[in-house]
């Protein structure tokens, strides 16, 4: 498979997810949701883990330089804290306004690489921030 075609079956799931959410977080408390999902995304992709004998591979990958802090720092800030404002934003708004505000991160993203890895800010990748920008102006009224 392709990039794109992960990518579209990214879409897939997480264009779902935020419908499933909404229902779980009628009648819990978005950090008590958060901690649940996380628990068992956890026990799956352990289980997933040892089914395919990649566990092994943890304890290489630790000894291996600090790649594992970029991991969990970016564990920290997308699955912890972007999830739980999401969650936040999932349970006191409409879904169909959340997600697509929530799935602006490229704008941050874009403009991230650019200052502090190096990547070529090209006219394609401008329109396409002020593109993502007036859609959320939009969505916000």
């Amino acid at each position: 498979m392709s990039w794109l075609s992960f990518a579209l079956l990214g879409a897939l799931f997480w264009g779902t997810a935020p419908v499933l959410g909404k229902l779980g977080l009628v009648r819990a408390d978005p950090t008590l949701a958060l901690a649940l999902r996380s628990f068992v995304i956890s026990l799956v992709l352990l289980l997933w883990l040892f089914l395919s004998g990649n566990l092994s591979q943890f304890k290489l990958f630790l000894q291996g330089g600090n790649a594992w802090l970029y991991l969990a720092g970016e564990g920290l800030l997308a699955s912890l804290a972007g999830h739980l404002a999401y969650y936040y934003a999932l349970k006191y708004g409409e879904a169909s306004r959340v997600a697509p505000v929530m799935a602006a991160y490229p704008v941050v993203t874009v403009l991230l690489v650019w200052l502090f890895l190096g990547e070529k800010l090209t006219w394609s990748k401008v329109v396409g921030v002020l593109l993502i920008v007036a859609g959320v102006i939009l969505l916000k009224k």
